[in-house]
């Protein structure tokens, strides 16, 4: 599954910028959780989390982000900003995989709340 993963952040990555956003980041890792992809869409930040699910038994990419995963990522992309030095608005957005099919992405802008 992680190279299925990896497979997935990929894909994410690269529609994401064929949609005007530029990739700074992936799989940025701290003491409070990991952000998969970090971007810029203009003057915001954009912190992405990749989920890939190959069936919806379980209510499918959308419903793994769980708050309790929502909190993590928050928690995460406050230090990356702090580290960074970084002031500039933010979002969290969601990009979700059913396979991996470049052609079934569905991209959440302002998918949580967080920082």
């Amino acid at each position: 599954m992680k190279d299925n993963g990896a497979q997935a952040e990929k894909l994410a990555a690269d529609y994401l910028q064929r949609n005007g956003l530029r990739l700074i980041a992936s799989n940025y890792r701290c003491r409070m959780g990991e952000i998969d992809l970090i971007l810029k869409d203009g003057a915001t930040l954009v912190f992405a989390e990749v989920r890939l699910r190959s069936n919806a038994h379980f209510g499918g990419a959308a419903a793994s982000i769980t708050p309790a995963k929502q909190a993590r990522i928050s928690r995460a992309a406050q230090i990356y900003l702090q580290q960074s030095n970084i002031d500039a608005p933010c979002r969290f957005d969601a990009v979700l995989l059913d396979g991996l099919d470049a052609g079934r992405i569905e991209w959440i802008k302002n998918a949580f709340e967080g920082v």
